[in-house]
């Protein structure tokens, strides 16, 4: 693609159609995008628009395209590199400038791309980025500055999330040395100017932002503790931010108050600075005047919870990166509570019990002391939290279980359902929190009281009890099953039922990810329990479905609809298998107007749905699943990465139900499934799947239909062994040539090899099968290695009588390896997995279905119980054979403790050799 004005002007066209409502306008246009992104100059065309173009609707559009293509595409994987290398260097030239000098909106979207390209490319590949970045500094221009500070926040904000190590550490060090003094001298002069400039709000608001990243990018850059770079200078940090956050709060910034305090509970926790704490006029004036204030419910927060309850439920429950004062002051009392826990527990014990007297006298004007009281209580007693179990360890100093009784209680029991939602939001967050450390009778007693709060006019409030829900029903016992069981759920279930599908048409909740979790939980936890409610439940379902598949905008939601779909057809089929057709007349209809509208993001969820009701099926096929079978071998579903697996497995469970069928259907049906198994072993990271599918013709299909591309199939696993052999397909190959031992038999298996090319049988045991069997993995993969080279050595007449002989001790010593000695996990050093890392934008990524799982298939079944004792019991077939040739190939050439494990398996077999 040529940078001129045709092209331009085209792409300006198309990007308007994105943001069409009309899906029939949007999607062409986003497949005409997807098909020429990887042209040469396609990146810099969207770079001009954003620059140049007169349309401001049309830059922020390319400056949005622009960050997903670098999101896409600029790491190289196995796949096409689909950007050029001319356009990465004139990319990594030009865009600190362009995003320096573009408007905020455009700089935002340029400084995420300037990130994910560092990501990759800094410091070995991007070495001038950094001095680049720090002589803006001096321009003394804020918005230039900020650029800087807000690209280099989000290029290292992950030294918060790595792992510890030498090659981090060297990069930190990198930009400790670059950036430490220029940012110190930065944050200085930016609070003098804040002193210079206090009466000037529209100043401050620039330099409280400014002040605002400084503090980000300083908690970051400490974070892998190197306290040698700031030694010198945290006293001034410290006492410039407990100066800052002693201001009228509010003049300031809630980031910048946030960050501040962040800071502060960083610092706090680290034993070096534990003497900066020490001071009891210290501690506790920071405990009154910086965390309690901050306590307080804002004016801003009760909007949020009012007018935009989606974004305060993002920050409470998920504790998103837009920090709140309140979550950022709950961090500080956590982390002054390490080192100083009996005073400040002291200092706030007092608060608590004012601010709850204070919310006796007047509950209407005083709700909102007794709101941060439960807050402070929560900080203080909250020592170690993970999602799964909520509080794991707890303050000893706070009676938990007392305070629920004699202040949560209350609000979860208000018989006034709109009374004061913020107070029963925060006691149905009380018993979430503390699930772990109350106890069961008090979780029993607030089940009840969680469902009736499902149909709570309060979104945050409705939204809060199906979460809690949901996390008390994940709960375990002491015998690792659910600590609440669907007996004692018995007289709820119903009502639980009811108030959570009521609660989707709830204003603000067609779409909750939390109630659609608690839907999909609720279910896993009753079981058979709600088969009596399916026939009404899966018409709710499949109708929530076709809405959402119109445009689908919520993942998390989806994700769990589809959870809960197959749910519903795992339990009810289990108990009554024919009951799959019905599912089938419900769902299809909704699936055909999904696969025919080729609404990408819900592709992979239907073809596991698919997979789940086909497996549930005898040995036949339907006719309504042959008539989709052509389709799914179009190549055009397979070059999106996402719908790989569940494809796979789809195919799959097509030819268990139906190989016979599918070779008699159509000559061209063969062809086409050997062209995806083709593309997939082509690529390092699905060849895999593409064995998957192979191993199934083989198992599967009648074997005079595929008689004719055998040789053609192994040519083609040659020709990848020769081009690209990772540790990964040598596994999965050695897997595939001993089923197809098991399937056909060893003399099949010599024959094909050695009509390829002589003595190829030899190379392939000699080369692969005898050095590389030990990282085999897995049991069934290990019985089918077992089974086929026992069937080479006990089956295969030229192992016995040529010059392959001379292999047949070394492969019997490789077997009886792969039975005794522990698996060879090791990789070559040159070998890096390729990492089939979640592409942007969930709607490529493969999301597996927890509840579609499939279970392990075992293609030797029982016919060979314990693989041992088939190898002894083969042995002695073989030994009667020719007697004699047998214990002398042991006696003169198996090392002593192989010989001992084989007589082992002779004895159990009890059978010996002749």
């Amino acid at each position: 693609m040529e940078l001129n004005d045709a092209n331009l002007q085209t792409l300006t066209e198309f990007l308007r159609k994105t943001l069409d409502p009309d899906p029939t306008v949007r999607r062409p246009a986003e497949k005409f995008l997807e098909s020429v992104e990887g042209n040469q100059n396609y990146p810099l065309l969207l770079l001009t628009l954003l620059e140049k173009s007169q349309d401001n609707v049309i830059r922020v559009c390319a400056a949005v395209t622009f960050k997903n293509y670098i999101k896409r595409n600029w790491r190289i994987e196995d796949e096409p590199n689909k950007v050029s290398d001319p356009d990465r260097t004139a990319i990594k030239a030009n865009i600190v400038n362009l995003m320096l000098s573009s408007p905020e909106q455009i700089q935002k979207q340029l400084s995420d791309a300037i990130s994910i390209i560092g990501r990759e490319d800094f410091p070995q590949k991007w070495p001038d980025l950094l001095t680049e970045m720090v002589t803006r500094f001096r321009s003394g221009d804020f918005h230039i500055i900020n650029g800087v500070l807000r690209t280099a926040h989000s290029l290292f904000k992950r030294y918060r999330h790595e792992f510890k190590s030498n090659e981090l550490w060297s990069e930190i060090k990198l930009v400790l040395d670059t950036f430490a003094l220029p940012l110190t001298e930065l944050f200085k002069a930016t609070i003098e100017l804040c002193q210079t400039h206090a009466t000037d709000v529209n100043a401050l608001k620039v330099l409280f932002s400014s002040l605002t990243l400084i503090s980000k990018l300083f908690y970051s850059l400490n974070f892998q503790d190197l306290p040698e770079f700031f030694e010198d200078n945290m006293e001034t940090w410290m006492t410039n931010f407990h100066g800052l956050l002693t201001l009228d709060n509010k003049l300031l910034q809630t980031d910048l108050v946030s960050n501040a305090i962040q800071f502060l509970a960083s610092v706090c926790e680290r034993p070096h600075y534990k003497h900066l704490f020490e001071d009891q006029n210290t501690l506790t004036s920071i405990c009154e005047k910086v965390i309690v204030p901050n306590m307080e419910f804002r004016s801003a927060d009760e909007e949020a919870f009012e007018d935009n309850s989606e974004e305060y439920i993002r920050r409470d429950l998920e504790g998103s990166d837009i920090d709140t004062r309140r979550r950022a002051a709950c961090d500080l009392v956590r982390g002054l509570c390490k080192f100083f826990e009996g005073p400040v527990t002291a200092i706030f014990s007092g608060y608590v019990n004012s601010m709850l007297g204070e919310y006796a006298k007047n509950p209407g004007e005083n709700w909102k002391h007794k709101d941060a009281a439960i807050y402070l209580v929560t900080s203080l007693a909250s020592k170690a939290q993970t999602q799964k179990h909520g509080i794991t360890q707890a303050n000893e100093l706070v009676n938990l279980n007392e305070f629920f009784v004699n202040h949560i209680l209350s609000d979860l029991k208000s018989p006034n359902v709109n009374e004061f939602p913020v107070l029963k939001a925060d006691a149905i967050k009380y018993v979430m929190i503390f699930r772990s450390q109350l106890p069961k009778e008090q979780l029993l007693q607030a089940v009840p009281l969680l469902i009736s709060h499902l149909q709570a006019e309060s979104t945050v409030e409705h939204t809060y009890a199906a979460h809690a829900l949901e996390r008390l029903f994940t709960m375990r016992g002491p015998s690792n099953t659910t600590l609440i069981t669907p007996a004692e759920m018995a007289p709820f279930t119903e009502q639980l039922l009811n108030n959570l599908f009521k609660s989707l048409a709830l204003p603000g909740s067609a779409e909750n990810e939390y109630i659609m979790k608690a839907i999909m939980r609720s279910f896993s936890l009753l079981q058979e329990a709600i088969v009596p409610y399916i026939p009404t439940l899966i018409g709710q379902l499949t109708h929530k479905l076709l809405l959402v598949s119109k445009n689908p905008s919520k993942p998390h939601f989806n994700h769990y609809l589809f959870e809960s779909l197959c749910l519903s057809v795992r339990i009810t089929c289990k108990a009554n298998p024919a009951t799959v057709s019905s599912f089938e007349e419900a769902l299809f209809p909704v699936f055909t107007e999904i696969l025919q509208n080729d609404v990408q993001e819900f592709l992979p969820y239907v073809f596991q749905v698919m997979s789940l009701l086909l497996e549930i099926h005898s040995n036949s096929i339907p006719s309504s699943y042959m008539a989709l079978f052509p389709h799914l071998l179009q190549p055009a579903l397979w070059e999106r990465t996402g719908n790989i697996p569940p494809l796979v497995r789809l195919l799959q469970a097509y030819l268990e139900k139906g190989g016979a069928t599918i070779a008699a259907s159509a000559a061209d049906k063969i062809p086409g499934l050997l062209g995806v198994f083709q593309k997939l072993i082509a690529s390092k990271a699905n060849d895999h799947q593409g064995f998957y599918l192979l191993n199934s013709i083989i198992e599967h299909m009648p074997p005079e239909s595929i008689t004719q591309y055998r040789k053609q199939i192994f040519i083609l696993l040659f020709q990848r062994l020769q081009s690209s052999k990772t540790t990964k397909f040598i596994k999965s190959f050695l897997v595939f040539v001993n089923l197809y031992s098991v399937k056909y038999g060893a003399i099949a298996l010599q024959e094909i090899f050695d009509s390829i090319q002589p003595k190829m049988f030899g190379m392939v045991l000699e080369k692969i099968i005898i050095p590389e069997v030990q990282k085999v993995s897995g049991p069934v993969e290990k019985k089918i290695c077992a089974v086929g080279i026992t069937k080479v050595l006990t089956e295969c007449p030229a192992m016995m009588d040529t010059e392959y002989t001379k292999l047949w001790t070394p492969l019997l010593q490789a077997l009886i390896g792969l039975f005794e000695l522990p698996e060879d996990d090791s990789i070559p050093d040159d070998e890096h997995f390729i990492d089939i890392e979640d592409t942007p934008g969930y709607q490529t990524a493969f999301s597996q279905l927890a509840f579609a799982g499939k279970k392990e298939h075992d293609p030797i079944g029982d016919a060979v119980g314990n693989p041992k004792i088939l190898l002894a019991q083969s042995l002695h077939k073989l030994s009667t054979a020719c007697p004699g040739r047998v214990p002398s190939m042991l006696s003169t050439s198996l090392n002593a403790e192989a010989l001992q494990y084989l007589q082992g398996y002779l004895q159990a077999a009890t059978v010996q050799l002749v």
